[in-house]
């Protein structure tokens, strides 16, 4: 079947374990990548693939119109949105802060941060109209360390903790009235498989005084 699943995010293991998952479930579901334009330093964008089921969808994360247009399209090719799951992965970047260049600042705040911001404000239009379905916002946690030639990281940490922040907002607003919305944390140890499995059996399983709330992982569920 197809009941309308929409999973949004960067490039990650995390994201190809919940799109397997809901490859699971469903006949079609629909993902909208973040483009790879920073790297760790280093090493090659990951280049995951997703399952032939997903329908893949474009996304400008800078541009309000890009986020009005993904909401759209994926309505049109499922006929619904009954479920979002917004998942932040944010890119861990290894530089001293003096090295950073304007071009990489300006990519990590559009694609990283504003995105986030403009798709869930036109998601949150989608479910006042359709007065139905779910969001859930999913942190993938990164492990603070120090990178080659004893360089910080700087900028996934600001995008982990700008989401987060970000979310407990969205999940004390009125929207939780609208949808059921929840919040999840992914850790860097955790099994990306067992997560993706146990995020939907709790979507499946949510009852309405879930809405609002962070859950934290169950490893033995």
């Amino acid at each position: 079947m197809t009941r309308g699943i929409l999973i949004i995010g960067a490039e990650s293991s995390l994201l190809s374990a919940v799109a397997a998952e809901a490859a699971k479930r469903v006949e079609a579901f629909a993902v909208a990548m973040i483009p790879s334009r920073l790297s760790p330093e280093g090493e090659q964008p990951l280049r995951t693939g997703i399952p032939e089921k997903a329908i893949p969808l474009s996304w400008n994360p800078a541009s309000p119109i890009s986020a009005r247009t993904l909401v759209f399209a994926a309505e049109n090719r499922m006929k619904q949105i009954r479920e979002a799951i917004l998942i932040c992965s944010p890119p861990a970047i290894y530089k001293n802060a003096e090295t950073l260049t304007p071009e990489e600042i300006e990519i990590i705040v559009n694609d990283h941060i504003k995105g986030w911001f403009l798709l869930i404000r036109e998601l949150a239009v989608y479910f006042r109209r359709t007065g139905m379905g779910s969001m859930s916002l999913v942190g993938n946690g990164i492990t603070i360390h120090r990178g080659k030639n004893n360089k910080d990281e700087l900028l996934g940490q600001a995008v982990a903790a700008s989401f987060r922040a970000f979310c407990h907002g969205v999940l004390s607003s009125s929207l939780k009235e609208t949808c059921q919305l929840m919040g999840f944390n992914c850790s860097e140890t955790d099994s990306k498989e067992k997560f993706a499995a146990w995020l939907f059996r709790l979507i499946d399983k949510s009852a309405p005084n879930d809405s609002g709330k962070w859950h934290k992982f169950c490893r033995w569920f």
